[in-house]
């Protein structure tokens, strides 16, 4: 909001400087204070403009002189200055039926101030007005003055400066009314002040003051409203219009208060609403282009009709509201709680994701994501919502392999009253019609059965529902994001998962890429985990260049629990000693199984080693690395070489004992690899 500008003006310059600091204190975040004086002549001339003008009585002789220093049209006002309580509880300790002199810079201004202190109480001693030129009488000790002490004579014993007088709180609040600040009126600096300066309208003050509270309630009550209202006088004369009716009628709440309702707002039958005194039940009316609600209220007071408000609502806010409704109110509201920026990682593979989803974000057709277990799809799916253009809809999500058949048809699409035993009563809506104008997660959706399969492509094509128990379609807006760890097409072809909704899912495909392939993203997760968690640790080179290795089957989840793990072993920095024993467990070593050996090459230890280790990741069903199995030998005290450890692998590989992937795939025994280490022979 743009600063107001306030302009003081008075005739002594340290009495502007006082008056200009106190409008500073209150208004200086929202008006920049200018101040000026008739002594120094700055006053004088044609003054720059500002919103407001307040100037005090002694500064020109009449409210015509001030005209002619003011630019034409500006806002003037009367600066009115009063003691502070502190001040007055000094005076009132002045010996009862002392003669005491109130000094001041004319007669007229000391008169005005005796009169003011006697206003307040301040009776019990005989005030004497003084000012330059006047006769000094006799038998007086004491005098008084509003910092002014250059008139005050020297022979006077005691010397009281009760400092410049402060302005009004009456003054504040014609400033605030004036520039439209009044909602500044009830904070507490505001409020702190008015405690602070003496005043003989209490009654006045606590009526305003309570009017303004409740003034400013009905402001923000009308523009808290998701309707449009208008309210009108016991006469129909508009005196309120919110935000809401505004942009409704296309008019402006500046140009219809105090006007006739029956010239700006023909439409509305405020006028038979205030003869006939009852309430007017909602009609449809046609404005602007669109269908509009228009419902009229009278307000009675005493079996007097005193005003009335109209109601107005568009038909589509009404449909966004009942939207918003079933998923806040009914059903605790649905909302998706990440975006992009959540998602932590700096790889190429984390990148493209997230540049390729932010794309498809924007459309409206479905997305299945890929990955493994424990990737984060949820967490895309959260921000796949958060770009997209139903961003302000409901974001719901369910696991599908988590409820049984019947479960999950009556959770997906609801159902009616007495639909089977235990219903409840009234029925009860199903996520997807919760997920109106939002979108659905259907995490592992590879689980549904093929009835229900059935009725999600319906959904998908049709865009209706029916409620188990129901026989009405409902008809739902709703954009499905799935997402799988399995691979759909081979559940297509074994006949488990239909062909068309597989099509109708998979428009938008995309893989996530496992924590194994996220190369260094796996410490900026571990780095958040700690923060989360509150700990922190240290890793050792040794396990860091392990973690990196693991082939990770949990993915992310699996990195938490062991961020958990390392936790609570209280050890910094973390050694290899120091790993979960579900990520690196150290069995007690098998006897080595007789290989067959050859004349021409019999297998070395550290052959018989390696294919061991590759038997016991099979078992476990994961695959391992060059460095794990030199890791694993080291600790084992087998001597070996990473050279050493390749040439074994390419020889199993060349007898198809082991498969050896690329990267950091690791390497994996063959059938024939398996029935080597079991039977010791091919």
């Amino acid at each position: 909001m743009e600063k107001k500008a306030i302009s003081i003006i008075a005739l002594d310059p340290r009495a502007a400087r006082s008056y200009g600091r106190d409008v500073e204190g209150l208004f200086g975040e929202v008006a920049d204070v200018s101040v000026f004086s008739v002594m120094d002549g700055s006053a004088m001339g044609m003054l720059p403009h500002a919103d407001l003008f307040a100037a005090s009585t002694d500064a020109f002789g009449s409210p015509e002189e001030l005209a002619r220093h003011v630019p034409i049209d500006s806002q003037t006002m009367a600066v009115q200055a009063s003691f502070r309580w502190q001040e007055l509880r000094r005076l009132k300790e002045l010996p009862a039926g002392s003669r005491v002199l109130f000094v001041n810079m004319t007669e007229t201004m000391a008169r005005e101030a005796i009169a003011q202190l006697e206003q307040f109480g301040i009776t019990h001693v005989h005030w004497i007005p003084f000012y330059p030129g006047a006769e000094l009488p006799g038998d007086v000790h004491i005098a008084v003055t509003p910092d002014e002490m250059r008139y005050v004579p020297e022979e006077i014993e005691t010397k009281i400066d009760v400092g410049q007088r402060a302005c009004t709180s009456g003054m504040m609040i014609e400033i605030a009314l004036r520039l439209g600040l009044e909602h500044l009126l009830e904070t507490e600096k505001f409020q702190t002040y008015f405690q602070s300066i003496a005043t003989s309208n209490y009654s006045f003050d606590q009526m305003f003051a309570r009017s303004i509270r409740l003034e400013s309630q009905f402001h923000i009550l009308m523009e808290t409203l998701e309707d449009g209202v208008v309210g009108v006088n016991e006469r129909g004369e508009v005196f309120a219009c919110n935000r809401h009716a505004e942009e409704i009628t296309r008019t402006s709440a500046d140009l219809v208060m105090g006007k006739p309702a029956s010239q700006v707002f023909p439409y509305l039958p405020f006028s038979k609403c205030l003869q006939e005194r009852e309430r007017l039940p909602a009609k449809i009316i046609r404005l602007n282009g669109i269908n509009v609600s228009a419902e009229v209220v009278p307000v009675m007071r005493q079996r007097a009709c005193i005003g009335a408000f109209a109601i107005l609502q568009r038909f589509n806010d009404v449909e966004a509201r009942q939207s918003q409704l079933r998923n806040q109110l009914l059903h605790k509201g649905y909302r998706a709680k990440y975006g992009f920026e959540d998602v932590i990682g700096e790889s190429d593979a984390i990148q493209k994701a997230k540049e390729v989803l932010r794309r498809m974000a924007v459309s409206e057709s479905p997305i299945l994501l890929i990955g493994e277990t424990g990737t984060g799809k949820e967490l895309f799916a959260h921000a796949v919502h958060r770009a997209s253009r139903r961003r302000n809809g409901p974001f719901v999500a369910i696991n599908v392999a988590a409820f049984p058949e019947n479960l999950l048809e009556s959770e997906l699409f609801g159902y009616e009253e007495g639909a089977f035993t235990g219903a409840k009563k009234g029925g009860r809506l199903g996520l997807l019609e919760i997920s109106h104008q939002g979108t659905l997660f259907l995490d592992e959706v590879e689980g549904m059965s093929p009835a229900l399969q059935v009725k999600l492509l319906r959904v998908l094509q049709e865009r209706e529902i029916m409620r188990v128990g129901g026989t009405s379609i409902i008809p739902i807006d709703v954009r499905i994001v799935a997402a799988t760890n399995e691979s759909l097409e081979r559940k297509v072809a074994e006949g488990t998962f239909r062909r068309d909704l597989y099509y109708r899912l998979s428009t938008l495909p995309i893989v996530i890429p496992p924590l194994s392939e996220r190369g260094d993203d796996l410490f900026l997760i571990l780095e958040q985990f700690q923060k989360e968690l509150g700990g922190s640790f240290r890793l050792t080179p040794q396990v860091r260049g392990f973690l990196k290795s693991y082939s990770w089957p949990g993915n992310i989840r699996e990195l938490r629990n062991v961020v958990e793990y390392f936790l609570y072993t209280g050890h910094d920095p973390i050694t290899m000693e120091d790993l979960p024993p579900t990520v690196f467990h150290r069995a007690p070593q098998a006897p080595i199984r007789q290989l067959p050996e050859t004349p021409q090459q019999p297998p070395s230890d550290v052959f018989r080693f390696v294919l061991e280790q590759l038997y016991q990741a099979s078992e476990a069903r994961q695959p391992i690395g060059r460095e794990r199995l030199l890791q694993l030998a080291r600790d084992a005290f087998v001597p070996t070489s990473q050279q050493e450890i390749r040439s074994i692998l390419a020889q199993m590989a060349d007898q198809g004992l082991v498969r050896v992937s690329r990267g950091r795939g690791g390497s994996q025994l063959t059938p024939e690899g398996r029935q080597l280490y079991e039977t010791g022979r091919i």
